[in-house]
């Protein structure tokens, strides 16, 4: 299935961070899906999953569970869409990630952010 506008979900709670990290998605070609919390990102995408293609976390935020957790409840959701798991603070290893989960340590390097959003989300051939 082509999806005709895929999007990338962003769900930092910096905001700083988010509008850095929306900006991106959005140089990268996709539309970019904003939330501040695990919470948030998860009724986002039972509204929109059909077209979240990515979920790009930040591990540490407040509210009812941290950005690993909810990475591993989007696998387990919603199989599909991608994950990309960030930290300023921790180092995830790849047994700590969920299935075809990729870390991606703070501060990220924009143009290669960019290119794995490309990666991992671009469209269908």
């Amino acid at each position: 299935m082509t999806i005709a506008n895929p999007a990338i979900l962003v769900v930092e709670d910096e905001p700083l961070l988010r509008l850095m990290a929306v900006a991106i998605v959005q140089d990268a070609g996709f539309e970019a899906l904003a939330a501040t919390t695990a919470d948030e990102a998860l009724a986002i995408l039972e509204a929109r999953a059909d077209d979240v293609r990515l979920v790009f976390t930040d591990i540490h935020m407040p509210g009812s569970m941290d950005g690993l957790r909810l990475a591993h409840a989007v696998r387990d959701r919603w199989p599909p869409v991608e994950l990309i798991v960030t930290s300023g603070r921790w180092h995830i290893g790849a047994n700590d990630l969920p299935d075809r989960g990729r870390f991606i340590a703070k501060p990220y390097d924009v143009h290669m952010l960019s290119q794995i959003f490309q990666e991992m989300a671009g469209a269908d051939d």
